[in-house]
């Protein structure tokens, strides 16, 4: 019972960091001087969506972890980890850089890397890759609004 919650605080902890690079790379006046689609959704959604989306992430790898030893856990915790690196750069390149381009490649990236999460997490534990599955959904509304950003700003 320890063990268990302890790699649940663990499972936290690194989405929480993955998470603070989205705190320290926020929209600012560049952010709010570019051109946008109207389906853009509000700024007060981004938080709330990606609070909601980091927990369910953690409580989905917390059971790939706690899931008996194989092949397919080992493969599904390393691919995890791998989407959680290619999710913390998007802020940084996006708002830190400033440069659209490699964040539309980042997360482009990052959203093969989630569906092969998903589908690893699936020969292992159903809920785990049902937990992510809404984390996958919110990336392909990002990398639209990314590629959408990218198009409406070329000039």
């Amino acid at each position: 019972m320890l063990g268990s919650l302890l790699a649940l605080l663990v499972s936290l902890l690194l989405v929480g960091l993955t998470a603070s690079t989205g705190a320290r790379f926020r929209p600012d006046g560049w952010y709010r001087e570019l051109s946008k689609p109207s389906w853009t959704p509000p700024d007060i959604a981004f938080p709330i969506a990606w609070g909601i989306l980091y927990l369910l992430m953690a409580i989905a790898a917390w059971r790939i972890y706690m899931a008996d030893d194989s092949a397919w856990r080992s493969a599904s915790l390393a691919a995890y980890a791998l989407q959680l690196m290619v999710n913390a750069a998007w802020s940084w390149l996006f708002f830190g850089r400033k440069q659209i381009v490699a964040a539309l490649v980042d997360i482009m990236v990052l959203l093969a890397l989630i569906s092969v999460t998903i589908a690893l997490f699936s020969q292992v534990d159903t809920l785990a890759a049902w937990l992510m599955v809404p984390y996958g959904l919110w990336v392909a509304l990002a990398l639209a609004l990314n590629a959408t950003i990218f198009r409406l700003n070329k000039a």
